[in-house]
C-alpha cells in the first residue's frame, strides 16, 4: 500500500519502521529536515521536509495515489487539517492523533464530519490500559480480545507453586481453557508447545475467559483483589483521564501535582479526589501522605527518569500494583532489566492500533485483523482475526493445516464461547480467532500457513 506519514516524531518513527518493514511504500513529511533525513536513510522510504498542511507538500507525496495518510504531529489541529486536506484531494483513508480533552467528547462527530477512518487519543488509550491492570493487580500487562470475552493475561512466575518445573501438558490448570501462548526467560522469547517446561521467574501469557481469571491465579498463588485506593504522581492528561475512570469504580484516588494552577483546575474537575499541591518525587512529602496505605502508585510525570525511580522506591512500599508511565520507545532492554512492575507506553498504544487498522485495510477478503498488540518488546505479537467466508482456512481440521514454526493458534471465539482448538477443531465464517506468533507482519489469518 501507498502510505503518508505526516509527523516524524517517536510514534511516526515506530510507525514508519513496522510499516516500511511490511511491503509498504512509506513517504513521510516533516518540517524538520534533519528528522526527514535520518529517518529516510535509517528506513529506505521516502521524506519531505515541509508542512503536511500544505498542497505543494502533499501533491509531492502523492497524496492522490496513497492509500493512508497517517497524522502525528504533535499539533491536534494540524493532524485534522492534513487529513480533511488529503479527503479532498483523493480518496485515501486518513487517520489523526488527537491528544486534547477538550476534543475526546466529540470526537464521534468529528470523526464523522471530517471523514477521518480513525481518530486516537493515546493518553486516554494509556488510561484505559492502567484501569485494567488495577483491576486485576496481578497481571504485568492485559490485553483484551473479542470485547472483553477473552484476555490475555502476562504474568511472572511465582517462585513456588503447581507451575514451577513442570510441562506445560502436565499441568491440569492448564488444560481448562486456559492456554500458555507466549514464554520469556533470560531475555529470549518463545512459543511454547506441551513439552515446555515452566521455571520460577519465567514470565507467560496466557488466553482465558475474564471470569476464569481470579480462579486460575488464586489456584496459582496470587491474591487477585482489585485495587480500593490509589496515588497518582504527577497529573498529566493520562492521569487525569484514569482518575475520572477511577473514581467512576468508587476507587478512592490522591494525587499529587507540584503545579499549583494545575492542581487548582483538579479541584474543580475532580471534586471526589484528594489533590496535593507537593513535590511526589520528595521522599518526605510520600511518606506523610502515607504511601504504604496506598493499594496502587502510577508514576505519571512528564519525564520518563522520574518516573522510574519513583515507581522502583514504592515497589515495596505499596500492596498490590505500582504502574510506570514511560514516553520514550528506546532503551527497552535498560528498562527491562530493572524488573518494574507494569509500564504503560501511550506511544506504544498508539503504534498498535494504527498499525492494526493499515493490516485490517490491506487484507478484506479473508479476515481482517481486529486486535493487534507488541508482545515482549516487540519481538511477539498476538492477533485477533475475524474469519469471513472468503477464507480458504475455514473448514479444514487443524490437523491438515501446515502451521508456521513459532505461531500459535491460542483460541476461538464462536458465538460468545471460547474454544482452545484442538486437531479436529475448524475454522467457521464469523468466528474470531486470536493468533500468537513470534513472525512479524501477519495481515491474514491464512499467513499462520507454511507456503
Amino acid at each position: 500500500m501507498q502510505i503518508i506519514i505526516v509527523g516524524c516524531g517517536k510514534v511516526g518513527k515506530t510507525l514508519t519502521a513496522h510499516l516500511s518493514k511490511e511491503d509498504n511504500n512509506v513517504t513521510i513529511i516533516d518540517t524538520n529536515p534533519e528528522r526527514v533525513r535520518e529517518a529516510a536513510n535509517v528506513y529506505d522510504v521516502m521524506g519531505i521536509a515541509g508542512n503536511g498542511t500544505s498542497y505543494e507538500v502533499l501533491q509531492r507525496a502523492d497524496v492522490r495515489g496513497t492509500d493512508i495518510l497517517i497524522a502525528v504531529t504533535y499539533s491536534d489541529e494540524v493532524n485534522l487539517l492534513c487529513c480533511v486536506l488529503a479527503r479532498r484531494f483523493s480518496e485515501c483513508k486518513t487517520i489523526a492523533r488527537v491528544r486534547d480533552p477538550i476534543y475526546l467528547r466529540d470526537r464521534a462527530y468529528i470523526q464523522k464530519a471530517l471523514g477521518l477512518s480513525m481518530t486516537i487519543n493515546p493518553e486516554y488509550a494509556a488510561a484505559r490500559e492502567i484501569s485494567r491492570l488495577l483491576r486485576f493487580p496481578t497481571a504485568i500487562d492485559i490485553s483484551s480480545f473479542s470485547k472483553g470475552r477473552i484476555e490475555m493475561y502476562r504474568f511472572k512466575t511465582p517462585a513456588a507453586g503447581p507451575l514451577v518445573g513442570r510441562a506445560v501438558k502436565d499441568v491440569p490448570l492448564l488444560r481448562q481453557d486456559v492456554l500458555v501462548c507466549c514464554l520469556e526467560r533470560n531475555g529470549q522469547v518463545a512459543i511454547p508447545d506441551g513439552s515446555t517446561c515452566i521455571q520460577a521467574g519465567d514470565v507467560l501469557s496466557v488466553v482465558l475467559p475474564p471470569d476464569r481469571a481470579s480462579d486460575f491465579f488464586h489456584r496459582i498463588g496470587f491474591k487477585t483483589n482489585a485495587v480500593k485506593n490509589a496515588m497518582i504522581v504527577g497529573c498529566s492528561e493520562t492521569a487525569y483521564y484514569l482518575a475520572q475512570m477511577l473514581i467512576k469504580t468508587g476507587i478512592g484516588v490522591k494525587i499529587i501535582e507540584q503545579n499549583r494552577a494545575r492542581c487548582e483546575e483538579l479541584c474543580e474537575k475532580l471534586p471526589a479526589a484528594a489533590i496535593i499541591n507537593a513535590d511526589g518525587s520528595d521522599e518526605n512529602v510520600l511518606r506523610e501522605e502515607h504511601l504504604s496505605d496506598m493499594d496502587a502508585l502510577i508514576a505519571s510525570t512528564g519525564i520518563d527518569e522520574e518516573n522510574i525511580i519513583l515507581s522502583l522506591y514504592a515497589m515495596n512500599k505499596v500492596k498490590k500494583k505500582v504502574i510506570t508511565k514511560i514516553s520514550h520507545l528506546d532503551f527497552n532492554e535498560v528498562i527491562a532489566s530493572l524488573s518494574l512492575d507494569s509500564i504503560v507506553n501511550p506511544k506504544r498504544i498508539t503504534a498498535e492500533s494504527i498499525l492494526r487498522y493499515v493490516r485490517a485495510m490491506a487484507n478484506s477478503v479473508g479476515s481482517n485483523v481486529e486486535r493487534l498488540y507488541k508482545l515482549a518488546d516487540g519481538r511477539a505479537e498476538a492477533m485477533e482475526f475475524t474469519i469471513k467466508s472468503g477464507s480458504r482456512l475455514t473448514h479444514i481440521p487443524f490437523r491438515e493445516l501446515r502451521i508456521k514454526p513459532d505461531t500459535l493458534v491460542a483460541g476461538i471465539i464462536r458465538r460468545d464461547h471460547f474454544v482452545i482448538p484442538g486437531g479436529e477443531d475448524t475454522l467457521m465464517p464469523g468466528d474470531s480467532a486470536v493468533v500468537v506468533t513470534t513472525n512479524a507482519g501477519f495481515r491474514d489469518i491464512a499467513d499462520i500457513l507454511l507456503n
